[in-house]
């Protein structure tokens, strides 16, 4: 047996051909695959426009300035994401404000309004997993209040909210390319917008805020960085996004694989499934009951020993050393508690059902030997 990552890109000769050939083209830098995979993009995810940038961490940058947020600002936002969906406010001066998740690992839409202030300007969520946060509820909110709806979709490309894809139905939408995300472009992210003004103050961000006028003439408007994606990434995003469909069908049938086998056992539970949500699958979750949690860490151990990656998702980002020293001490009793019960098991379109049963079967075998070790005081 292989090792088995908690989630792995799939490359083929056909991805290999198209990257090879990018770089005998003419542009190895931004060009005109990096134009046809935002239009690809735009269409697959019925939008009306598409920016690619070099990260998501850089998208999210690029949309939090495409709103114009100044210092003294106030974003809400979801303490169980990795640390770029709140650390991109910060060089704006922007304060994150986060708000408790629900037990799927999605901020918890009935804490919003509890959290706005006069300062508040955008919502700011996270699809965790791949699963669509309710985003119904969550505009709702935003009209009601006057403010942004921002939702990180890093882990979300291909999910679906009531049968419409996820990147259409917010202000921005921000997805990501990194190598295990469900598709790739080596590194990579892009925003997604029906706005053409918010389109085209993150196209003149992410491009030193030049704006080109005739032949070599060009002014730089405003404040940019340089952020674009290459044609030779583009090239790749290209040929996988063409399989990305058949690749969440796989990782949905080990996620389907895994919700049969997993029903009603002692030592852990899953993630709800919404029969009306659509999920990339980006990761397979399980929340270890709490006779196992102080193993937790010996239980990671030998599932590597193993041959099985295992990841934990996500640290909340207020009890990080730089969150406690900007803001102080914060708690949020349910993202912290997810934490410490979160383990993801492998889930990629590189899997078989055999490899899911051999993770299944060493799972239960190491959960096993752990199982009461740990005492509770009542």
């Amino acid at each position: 047996m292989d090792f088995l990552p908690y989630s792995r890109q799939l490359i083929d000769d056909d991805d290999i051909e198209a990257v090879v050939q990018a770089l005998k083209s003419n542009y190895l830098t931004t060009g005109p695959k990096t134009k046809e995979f935002e239009q690809e993009l735009a269409q697959y995810l019925n939008c009306n426009y598409v920016s690619t940038l070099n990260s998501a961490t850089s998208a999210l940058m690029a949309s939090y300035f495409a709103l114009g947020l100044k210092e003294g600002d106030e974003v809400i936002t979801t303490p169980i994401s990795f640390v770029a969906t709140a650390n991109m406010l910060l060089p704006f001066g922007v304060k994150p404000i986060f708000v408790d998740i629900k037990f799927n690992g999605n901020i918890n839409e009935k804490k919003i309004e509890e959290a706005i202030t006069a300062k508040t300007k955008a919502i700011v969520s996270v699809d965790f997993a791949g699963l669509p946060v309710a985003i119904d509820e969550i505009k709702a909110i935003a009209k009601k209040h006057d403010l942004a709806f921002i939702s990180d979709s890093s882990h979300a490309l291909g999910s679906e909210y009531k049968g419409q894809k996820i990147g259409s139905l917010a202000d921005m939408s921000i997805f990501s390319f990194h190598a295990i995300k469900p598709i790739t472009t080596f590194e990579g992210g892009a925003v997604a917008t029906n706005s053409k003004e918010l389109h085209e103050k993150i196209e003149l961000f992410k491009s030193h805020g030049i704006e080109k006028k005739k032949l070599w003439s060009s002014d730089m408007v405003d404040f940019g960085y340089n952020f674009r994606l290459s044609d030779v990434a583009s090239s790749l995003g290209l040929s996988q996004l063409k399989k990305l469909d058949s690749f969440i069908e796989q990782r949905d049938k080990i996620a389907k694989y895994y919700d049969e086998r997993f029903k009603k056992n002692p030592y852990f539970t899953t993630l709800p499934r919404d029969e009306s949500l659509k999920s990339s699958h980006h990761l397979y979750p399980i929340l270890l009951d709490r006779t196992l949690l102080c193993s937790k860490e010996s239980i990671f151990s030998e599932l590597i020993k193993n041959k099985i990656g295992v990841q934990v998702h996500y640290k909340p980002i207020h009890t990080n050393s730089y969150y406690k020293n900007l803001f102080g001490e914060q708690r949020f009793k349910n993202a912290e508690d997810f934490y410490r019960a979160e383990l993801s098991i492998p889930n990629s379109q590189s899997m078989s059902l055999d490899d899911a049963k051999y993770v299944a079967d060493k799972l239960f075998e190491i959960l096993e030997q752990y199982r009461g070790r740990c005492r509770w005081n009542h």
